[in-house]
């Protein structure tokens, strides 16, 4: 069966809608004219009657395929595993940079021509069109009649073009399916398909021993990878494997390897590279160490909680307060007081300013769809984004994952009964929430929701789950699911409602069943009771603990922060707060090295630590006879009267760090709470403390109910 690229666009656009599209709508879709699609829907006919199927022309609504389920899937297929003697401009152009991308020679336009089967105007045209997409990788076109064409720029540049093609074309499932070998062969001639044409830039087989080591190291790092993130980093380390082989290293400055080495994530692109030099026999510069440790920095999952006293997190924090501040007045809604909102959207910064920083790139394949359902946020997200971020080019992909927290939060929540629904996103977690507040928003049944990766699959009981619904294809999953986009469209409620009408009639039915064979009912895990009652005496503990021990004193004048430092330790010593003085007020200065601590726009400065010296939590502030000059967050000087001392045992729960960054984030909620702190009133300050922390555990004690 012979069908041309653009016949094959047409129907693969018709058999993705569930309603009529109009002969306009189409054109416009596919950036041709109305009168070329009319042109094109007698092939399109012709090929559905072949399947038993019609299309059907309605006049002043549009056309739509119509016939039986079974037959739709079955032209699905073929056009999935058809071989195509005819690419789409995109896909034939995308084939050209691959092309181009892995010569190490001038190509020649005749050559490309005869492999695509086009003519050499075609690929002229391709080529003029192709020179835009790779100045944003920071690559040139050279084009020399008689010499051929090829692309020119740093390894680095050129790895990156490779590892975007690959995720803006490669389909995520198909890719998850190559790496876990479980992959299904579409047809025996589809060597040329697009999908094989990407994974050409990379063998199998490397990719496969990557993806080993990944996930064997993964288990090291101190946080997830988001799902996304894995897959770029397999990209790319396969990508470098296959380019060191083939003698193309890449270069790195000096001086920013050696902050790097600083780093955590260091020790484990160390000991991935380590692994790849055993498997594949072959020495890897130094320089590879510094990217993959990048990487591994810009993938971190977005936890939910962040901690605030770590590094550079309360610089992020100041940050994402103002921009909740800015869409909050844009919008006359009220976000500041939405903590889920501002964890998600502090946790999603800190990796995505360091990949903007370091030029990474970001692919977000929901773009298109949040520009139209969310375009007025989009607008008011984006003009926040340039006036809070003004000394960096925030690209609009990572705009649109800022649009998804801001649009979950103002979809709001509201209280479900009966259903338990398994969501199983891998685009990330403002994602995952996005879709999980539309589902509450619109389907009350559903009462409990959980979230998890598509990694996290084989590791729990779906059977636990009434409702499982996805954004991707499961390959080879056997239980029963519903595929959805995380906007969740009219079209996608719908089906998720009627999936939820059969499974509560097939349920109704089990009921009736004899009483010998019924079984004693779940009273639920005293493992899981244990574990939350746990977590409820840490977060009270700690919260006690800090509120009594909290202190507004007098500090004496002096310019020496040492001075300072040691008098507000020895008072901790003497309440049992710290153990011994000297070291404490040690790591306090040698944290004050790595970085500014007055906080921008404030008269306080914020000392932070974590240390074995320190035998349990606690908040003070120090009001300072003279201001004092110090560094800002923000690397500006700045003049301090309050010292405020945030101290936290080395070794401590997760709930503890929780409740501690906490603090952190209440002293820049919005200008009241940083007057508040800066007065150095202590009756009003620990009254502020006590109502924030009675809703911040309010909240918890709700989250956990819902597990």
């Amino acid at each position: 069966m012979y069908i041309s690229a653009r016949e094959r666009l047409v129907l693969e656009i018709l058999l993705s809608k569930n309603e009529e599209i109009t002969v306009k709508d189409l054109a416009d879709e596919m950036d041709v004219s109305v009168r070329t699609i009319h042109r094109d829907l007698k092939g399109v006919e012709d090929t559905l009657k072949e399947y038993d199927l019609n299309l059907v022309k309605k006049s002043g609504v549009g056309i739509q395929i119509i016939g039986e389920q079974a037959r739709v899937e079955e032209l699905k297929l073929i056009l999935f595993n058809l071989s195509y003697n005819e690419y789409t401009p995109d896909e034939r152009q995308t084939m050209i940079l691959c092309t181009l991308l892995e010569s190490t020679e001038p190509v020649k336009l005749i050559a490309l021509a005869n492999e695509l089967n086009v003519t050499i105007a075609t690929i002229s045209n391709d080529l003029t069109k192709l020179e835009s997409r790779l100045k944003q990788f920071d690559l040139s076109l050279i084009r020399k009649r008689g010499y051929g064409v090829e692309v020119t720029g740093t390894e680095t540049a050129k790895r990156r073009a490779m590892s975007s093609i690959i995720a803006n074309h490669l389909d995520e499932v198909e890719f998850l399916s190559l790496v876990r070998e479980n992959i299904q062969r579409k047809s025996a001639q589809q060597t040329d398909s697009i999908s094989e044409r990407l994974l050409g830039l990379v063998e199998k087989k490397k990719l496969l021993i990557v993806e080993k080591v990944i996930e064997e190291i993964n288990e090291e790092l101190p946080y997830a990878i988001a799902d996304s993130a894995y897959i770029g980093l397999v990209v790319h380390l396969a990508l470098a494997m296959e380019r060191i082989l083939q003698g193309e290293n890449i270069n790195i400055d000096q001086a920013y390897l050696e902050s790097l080495q600083a780093a955590p994530e260091y020790k484990i692109a160390e000991k991935i590279i380590d692994k790849l030099m055993k498997v594949f026999n072959v020495q890897i510069p130094i320089a590879e160490v510094g990217y993959i440790t990048m990487h591994l920095q810009g993938a971190k999952l977005r936890h939910d909680k962040e901690y605030l006293i770590e590094e550079s997190s309360f610089q992020v924090a100041i940050k994402t307060k103002s921009l909740i501040q800015f869409v909050e007045e844009q919008l006359n809604y009220d976000l500041t007081n939405n903590v889920s909102l501002f964890q998600g959207l502090m946790a999603h910064l800190k990796p995505a300013l360091y990949r903007i920083k370091q030029n990474m790139g970001i692919t977000n394949p929901l773009l298109p769809k949040i520009k139209e359902d969310y375009a007025d946020l989009f607008v008011i997200v984006k003009e926040a984004v340039e006036k809070i971020f003004a000394d960096l080019s925030v690209p609009d992909e990572e705009i649109g994952y800022l649009v998804m927290h801001f649009g979950s939060a103002l979809l709001g929540g509201r209280e479900t009964e009966n259903l338990k629904a398994l969501i199983i996103c891998s685009s990330g977690i403002g994602t995952s929430k996005m879709l999980a507040t539309r589902l509450q928003q619109e389907i009350p049944e559903i009462k409990q929701l959980k979230n998890i990766s598509l990694f996290e699959l084989n590791q729990i009981d779906i059977e636990d789950s009434d409702l499982i619904i996805s954004t991707i294809n499961l390959p080879d999953f056997s239980k029963g699911y519903i595929v959805v986009s995380p906007i969740l469209t009219k079209e996608e409620i719908e089906k998720v409602r009627q999936y939820i009408r059969e499974r509560t009639h097939i349920n109704n039915l089990n009921k009736g069943v004899p009483l010998s064979t019924a079984q004693t009912p779940d009273f639920g895990d005293s493992k899981q009771t244990i574990e939350k009652m746990q977590s409820i005496y840490q977060y009270s503990k700690v919260i006690s603990l800090v509120l009594r021990g909290f202190r507004v004193m007098e500090s004496a004048a002096s310019d020496k922060v040492d001075e300072l430092l040691e008098k507000a330790c020895t008072f901790l010593y003497e309440q049992g707060v710290i153990g011994d003085v000297e070291l404490v007020v040690k790591a306090l200065l040698e944290r004050e090295k790595l970085g500014g601590l007055g906080i921008p726009g404030t008269k306080l400065v914020l000392f932070h630590s974590r240390s074995e010296y320190v035998l349990q939590p606690s908040f003070t502030i120090h009001s300072l006879e003279q201001p004092m000059a110090v560094k800002g967050m923000d690397q500006t000087e700045m003049e301090a009267h309050s010292l405020l001392l945030l101290l936290s045992p080395e070794q401590f729960s997760s709930q503890g760090l929780e409740a501690l960054s906490f603090i952190s984030s209440l002293i820049i909620e919005n200008e009241q709470s940083v007057s508040l702190f800066e007065s150095n009133n202590e009756k009003a300050i620990s009254s502020y403390m006590a109502a924030k922390f009675e809703q911040f555990f309010d909240e918890k004690l709700t989250e956990m109910r819902r597990l």
